[in-house]
């Protein structure tokens, strides 16, 4: 069925229960026990249909819009309870209900959930109302002090019939025009299939304001009964509701449309003013009970027995008040702790990024000068080495003579890859992603490590498998990486007088791993080390940034690096890299993984 027949269907039932009601009123003779039976029990039933048309709304996935309708159906529901009470009096006692009744407060009550749903504004889906929600719960604790302040002294201390009716019916309509006046203004500062919905809800209310008044006026004059056509307007309403929740319901598509364009389009300067406002409205609530007070004490005119009661009741009142001020303040200290700690924090890091961003310059500073360095050391190395070649491989010079040049050969050499490694360290280029070998990549970090350890206590040992596959990557970054975790562990093992590293490569499945084992103290926190700005560092000696970069590093070439202590003491760095199963042939591996050959002197 489409939605335009299910709305037309929904317009002929409401016709028809209106037009049937109007029947048997007309019909049976006032005040028969026929006429009061089929009256209640049809006031019974629309609320049921009232539920039915609004609960069609209570599962989508966004809760405040869900809370929405679920309020509105509760309203509803208090009223079905109290008309059961009227039902129970008039269909089973065969009596009136009595004039001074205390569960008429169902009736009032049923006013609450609907201003409660005023508050969630359900056609914005995020809304920054910090403590509104606990302000709006002051004010309806509020409201419930000043029915049983204003109303109830006429029943409990001071039974007064006419005294009762007009304050009942003065604290009633005040609350049905709040009603009609929020729904009146939701519709209007919205636009669309919410406009259409805040619509509906809007006719509703008001004709149920004015059903309201018409039967007050009914039942001031006595010319009201149950089953009359006064009812009419009463149930009119309630089928009105059910037909916003159809209407609802049906255009639920372009309701989730209208809420994305009004989280784009609303301010957060609205949501501030709108927090304001709800915050000064509960402040004056609080404010306002030493007013009711002096006002009894010294303005009222009532009997003693009314104003004894309203002092209490202003008293006790006064508890939840206090209450919710007291969680309202404390939430609010919270919720400034927290922000002064994140701002505190925030500081912190900025002056961290800073520290960074000097040292980076610093680093790249550096970088150029060991780059020019190098290449200038590389000229006398290259003479060096062709000397000391000669010297070894001639047979002229004695047997002593050529050991002594072969050391001083092998030196240079060592000397050469050093600085080799040294540029590929330092070179600022865009990542290239080559066929590497996981072992010279860590064998040149470890070499590169070396000419900074200083302790004698602390090595590192080599565990390399010798035949692994290669790994896609980029031999640069990777090789800062392992240098990362490299000098973080003798950091750790030098503080700690001294310790051993232990990096072994294995093959695990479809991967490459490289283990870092050391012996030293482990880490406090192993689940944050790769949090940005975190480190146990001193002051001065560590950013945090390290290994945030390197886990950002393996993430990129498709891997895990992974951090745990071992139960004998130390931390263990576990990186897991894809391989490459295809073979290729040794020399290929080699040359991608080494460093790239230093200028040949010129």
């Amino acid at each position: 069925m489409s939605p335009s027949r299910r709305i037309a269907w929904m317009l002929g039932i409401w016709l028809v229960i209106l037009a049937v009601y109007m029947a048997v009123s007309l019909s049976l003779p006032r005040g028969s026990q026929s006429l009061l039976t089929f009256g209640n029990l049809v006031q019974c039933v629309v609320p049921l249909l009232a539920n039915a048309g609004l609960l069609l709304n209570a599962g989508t996935p966004h809760w405040r819009r869900n809370f929405f309708w679920m309020l509105i159906a509760l309203s509803c529901t208090l009223w079905m309870v109290g008309l059961f009470q009227w039902t129970y009096y008039e269909i089973y006692l065969h009596k009136p209900l009595p004039d001074l009744y205390p569960g008429d407060i169902l009736f009032f009550l049923r006013g609450i959930p609907l201003m409660a749903s005023l508050a969630l504004v359900p056609h914005r889906r995020h809304s920054q109302m910090r403590f509104g929600y606990l302000d709006f719960v002051l004010l309806l604790v509020w409201w419930t002090f000043f029915y049983v302040f204003t109303v109830l002294p006429w029943i409990y201390a001071s039974p007064s019939l006419g005294q009762y009716n007009h304050y009942y019916n003065v604290v009633t309509n005040i609350q049905n025009m709040v009603v009609v006046v929020g729904f009146g203004i939701l519709s209007l500062r919205t636009r669309g299939a919410w406009r259409t919905v805040y619509a509906n809800l809007f006719g509703a209310a008001t004709l149920y304001m004015l059903a309201s008044l018409a039967l007050d006026v009914a039942s001031d004059v006595k010319d009201y009964y149950t089953g009359s056509l006064y009812d009419i307007p009463l149930i009119s309403s309630f089928l009105w509701f059910a037909l916003a929740g159809v209407i609802a319901y049906e255009l639920r598509d372009k309701l989730d449309a209208t809420t994305e364009d009004y989280d784009d389009s609303e301010s957060d300067s609205s949501s501030k003013e709108k927090s304001l406002w709800a915050s000064r409205l509960a402040m004056a609530a609080v404010l306002s009970l030493p007013l009711f007070a002096i006002y009894t004490l010294r303005y009222g005119h009532e009997a003693p027995e009314v104003r004894d009661f309203r002092l209490m009741t202003t008293l006790v009142s006064a508890l939840p008040l206090a209450l919710i001020v007291f969680l309202r303040t404390n939430m609010a200290d919270r919720d400034r702790s927290r922000l002064l700690v994140q701002s505190q924090q925030s500081v912190e890091n900025l002056k961290r990024l800073q520290a960074q961003f000097v040292q980076s310059e610093k680093l790249v500073s550096l970088g150029q000068l060991a780059a020019g360095a190098a290449h200038e050391i590389n000229n006398p190395l290259a003479a060096i080495l062709g000397f000391s070649d000669l010297l070894a491989d001639d047979p002229s010079i004695p047997e002593k003579a050529r050991a002594t040049a072969a050391k001083i050969r092998d030196q240079a050499r060592r000397t050469k890859t050093l600085v080799g490694n040294l540029l590929s360290f330092a070179r600022q280029v865009p990542p290239e992603r080559t066929l590497l070998d996981i072992n010279t990549v860590v064998n040149n970090a470890v070499q590169l490590r070396a000419l900074d350890l200083r302790s004698a206590t602390t090595r590192v040992e080599l565990q390399l498998e010798s035949v692994l596959p290669g790994v896609r990557g980029d031999g640069n970054q990777l090789m800062q990486v392992f240098f990362n975790i490299i000098s973080n562990a003798l950091d750790a093992m030098e503080a700690a007088n001294g310790g051993v590293l232990t990096v072994k490569t294995i093959r695990d499945r479809s991967n490459v791993v490289v283990l870092f084992s050391d012996s030293g103290p482990g880490i406090k926190e192993p689940h944050r080390v790769f949090d940005p700005f975190y480190t146990t560092k001193p002051v001065g000696k560590g950013t945090g940034l390290g290994l945030s970069i390197c886990f950002g590093i393996i993430q990129e070439h498709a891997g895990r690096i992974l951090c745990y202590n071992r139960q004998e003491g130390g931390a263990v760095f576990r990186v897991e890299l894809p391989a490459v199963l295809a073979a290729l042939p040794a020399k290929e591996l080699q040359f991608a993984g080494a460093p790239v050959n230093p200028p040949k002197p010129s």
